[in-house]
């Protein structure tokens, strides 16, 4: 039996979230540039999101660039943003052709120019696709996604648009860049890094776990189908017994 014919297409996680980690070290594994492997891990990127489409999941958010990854080297950093523009504007037919609406967090205002510009524009034009979001984290970190949040959610209290004692876990989950999806309930990072890195804090909070030690330009369909394979083996109680889930 293939992989895809073992997973329960009604029981699929609504929102994956990965975390491509382990392009640089498949690099100088090979005797490469550091930008070699980012190249490469552009084709994992393309597979994985072509085999959540494939299954038919709803939202995939992908890890493409923290805010600590700017004080990497300057032109590794440099390499990086112009391989994100050539990227976005190379696969925009792709993500028509499988009906993925693309969608980005993070402090956007701080990509370049050329970067933010064309990131907009596929943004919009893939914006009615509805078979799967794809969501790229860029120059994002939760730590300062959850500082905003509590940022703005201080000053409409200040200003009297929110009542202090009003103030739920729903509430504050609206002030993030992740209001307007799922939160995960699977997340992936590959390379054998066992840690999140600063990554959806607020949102995992229940989600599953699962690590490879996949490098990520090595990741493909195949490894994300045998992620969701051990997500259904998984019992997600929530704080409950099994005996209450039954």
């Amino acid at each position: 039996m293939s992989l895809i014919d073992q997973i329960d297409k009604e029981r699929l996680p609504e929102h994956v979230a990965i975390i491509m980690d382990g392009n640089g070290r498949w690099a100088k594994e090979k005797g490469k540039l550091r930008v070699f492997g980012h190249q490469n891990g552009v084709v994992s990127v393309r597979d994985t999101v072509e085999g959540a489409v494939e299954l038919g999941i709803k939202n995939l958010t992908l890890y493409a660039f923290s805010t600590e990854n700017w004080n990497r080297p300057k032109l590794e950093v440099m390499a990086l943003m112009e391989l994100l523009v050539a990227t976005i504007n190379k696969e925009t037919k792709t993500l028509m052709k499988n009906g993925v609406r693309l969608n980005a967090i993070g402090n956007l205002a701080s990509l370049p120019d050329k970067c933010y510009r064309q990131l907009n524009e596929t943004i919009e034009k893939t914006s009615q696709n509805t078979a799967c979001t794809l969501t790229l984290a860029l120059s994002y970190s939760s730590r300062w996604e959850i500082t905003e949040a509590a940022k703005q959610l201080a000053i409409d209290v200040r200003d009297g648009n929110v009542n202090a004692e009003d103030i739920t876990e729903d509430t504050f989950a609206s002030y993030l860049n992740t209001s307007d999806m799922p939160d995960p309930e699977l997340m992936i990072r590959t390379s054998g890094e066992h840690r999140i890195s600063n990554y959806l804090l607020w949102q995992l909070a229940y989600s599953e776990l699962y690590f490879t030690p996949k490098l990520w330009p090595d990741f493909r369909r195949e490894d994300l189908f045998e992620a969701v394979i051990d997500f259904q083996k998984r019992e997600r109680r929530f704080g409950m017994t099994s005996e209450q889930l039954n």
